[in-house]
């Protein structure tokens, strides 16, 4: 009877924590802003897509060495390299799933009156949060993972080193991954348990804008160590000491049997860290699991603020006024679009400052000279501030809360367009230009200063049009269809050929600013073009008078083939 009730007990476990398990993964998504036509399959695809191409890309050097060897300085660069990527790859899932390590209020209320133990709850929370990264990595070393290992292998070590390199790379690059994973879980559990919970809410924000950004800037502008004289270097080591990436380089070379003696000190460095990152989540998730659970339920997420003064700006017709203010109080108030907003302006600052430092005379040029520097700064950041609003007005604040636009829709769609458009020249366009406009007078001559202004106030004009061409809803308000954005070209289509057409543009611009006449022709022409967009967009929105609330796939026709 002993084991008979044990077995049931087993049973029962299992069967609870693989209901939990399935409700929280599939919750790494917020599953109220999709349509209920979504598949989350074709988004997940999507993304695998993106990370085993990416492996299968970095992976066709292997073709051209035909059979080569590296040297230790190339084999550690390409090491360092594949262990940073996962690191940051993981780094990201989990910042962007921020809300999913902890029990919300909802699942407070609804699991605490069943039999389910607060154990039960942690484990299944924290299986589905660690899913999402580790699913990640294996797909970004689909490919990478089987063959790089094999170059890997320590001097005449034969075919025993192919055997130890290829456990001894996928451990380090899980303990790397998880080593950043479980840095942000305890950097979160600390705030959660030595703030207030209201005060915790509010800044946890700006600690996950703070951690993309770190961790997309360390990324693209971590400094290249990968030397034995680099690694020694006294003027390094403090450097070295705030890089991770480096301490797990050690730690595979030590795992290989290839260790040098100068990965010795990062090797220790790795044990240590990855130590301490695992203590100090279990002390942080068990504190908050254990001993904030209460609180949640009984405490409100946000408290009133008093109110010294009310002012809200005037934008000409109320309706406009009235979506250019939900539109602005959405980002500063909705924590998850202010993390995509900050995902894409963390890029653009970070190549900017990478650009900056492999053209280190850009913006130390004479006034009188024109810096392509700073016109590249300006066009990139213009075009990413305005792909990242569009991106996020994709994104509704509150689905279930649409109904009272809806029933209000009492003017043509065209009001409401012409309203969604002056929302995003106001809020998207209008900052960049202010920035240039602030910058560029110490920088150019008066006229040139001018010409550059006029040209980015064309070019902001055109990218709206170019984003409402297909965007006919109200920004923040329509329930959003995972895999209709073929995510996976877009991205590789991005990376390989956005960058070097911006520094085209940079360089047409500048010849362009050294001639009036052809700057005001180059003016004339992108204007022109934004109105040709804005007339093609009316016409296709004539065809209908309502604005989109619910995002749904093409109907088709299905043959029953009955004959």
């Amino acid at each position: 009877m002993h084991n008979r009730s044990m077995l049931n007990q087993w049973v029962l476990w299992k069967l609870q924590f693989r209901a939990l398990y399935r409700v929280f993964f599939l919750r790494l998504v917020d599953l109220d802003l999709l349509s209920a036509d979504a598949d989350l399959t074709r988004l997940i695809g999507q993304f695998a897509v993106i990370f085993c191409t990416f492996s299968f890309v970095i992976s066709i050097p292997l073709l051209l060495m035909n059979g080569a060897t590296l040297v230790m300085e190339n084999a550690w660069m390409f090491e360092h390299f594949l262990i940073e990527t996962a690191m940051t790859v993981a780094g990201l899932i989990v910042v962007l799933n921020w809300d999913a390590a902890f029990p919300d209020k909802l699942d407070v209320l609804v699991l605490a009156p069943l039999p389910v133990r607060k154990s039960m709850l942690f484990l299944a929370k924290v299986s589905a949060l660690f899913a999402a990264p580790t699913l990640a990595v294996v797909a970004l070393n689909s490919f990478s993972g089987l063959l790089w290992p094999l170059l890997f292998r320590a001097d005449n070590s034969g075919f025993v080193g192919m055997l130890r390199a290829l456990p001894a790379y996928w451990f380090t690059i899980f303990a790397a991954a998880g080593f950043l994973v479980l840095t942000v879980l305890t950097l979160q559990g600390l705030a959660a348990n030595l703030l207030p919970r209201q005060m915790f809410l509010r800044l946890s924000a700006v600690l996950q804008a703070a951690i993309m950004c770190t961790l997309v800037s360390v990324y693209l502008l971590e400094p290249s160590l990968e030397s034995p004289a680099a690694l020694t270097s006294p003027q390094n080591q403090r450097l070295l000491a705030w890089l991770p990436s480096y301490w797990f380089l050690a730690l595979f070379n030590q795992l290989n049997g290839s260790m040098h003696p100068a990965l010795a000190p990062l090797a220790a460095r790795a044990w240590a860290g990855l130590g301490l990152s695992i203590l100090g989540t279990c002390t942080a998730l068990l504190l908050c699991y254990f001993r904030l659970m209460p609180q949640i339920v009984e405490q409100p997420d946000i408290l009133p603020r008093a109110r010294f003064a009310s002012w809200s700006p005037r934008f000409g017709s109320p309706l406009t006024e009235a979506l250019t203010l939900f539109s602005l109080r959405t980002l500063l108030r909705s924590r998850q679009h202010r993390m995509i907003l900050s995902f894409y302006l963390g890029i653009g600052l970070t190549i900017i400052i990478g650009y900056v430092n492999t053209t280190p005379a850009g913006l130390r040029s004479a006034k009188a000279a024109i810096s392509t520097s700073f016109l590249f700064a300006s066009i990139l950041m213009m075009i990413l501030t305005v792909a990242a609003f569009r991106v996020v007005a994709s994104l509704p604040i509150s689905l279930p809360a649409n109904w009272i636009i809806r029933i209000t829709q009492v003017r043509a769609a065209r009001a409401y367009r012409n309203g969604v458009r002056f929302s995003w020249l106001a809020l998207a366009v209008t900052p960049v230009l202010f920035v240039v406009l602030g910058l560029v007078p110490f920088i150019y001559p008066w006229h040139n200063a001018i010409e550059h202004s006029g040209l980015m106030l064309c070019l902001g004009i055109l990218l709206v049009e170019l984003c409402l061409f297909t965007f006919p809803k109200i920004p923040f308000t329509c329930s959003y269809l995972p895999g209709k954005a073929q995510i996976h070209f877009v991205f590789w289509a991005g990376m390989l050929i956005f960058l070097r057409l911006l520094t085209g543009a940079a360089r047409f611009e500048e010849r362009l600013l050294n001639r009036p006449l052809n700057c005001l022709v180059a003016i004339l022409l992108i204007a022109s073009a934004a109105l040709g967009i804005r007339y093609l967009g009316r016409s296709r929105a004539a065809v209908t008078e309502e604005m989109l609330f619910e995002e749904k796939d093409p109907a088709q026709i299905t043959q029953l083939k009955l004959s």
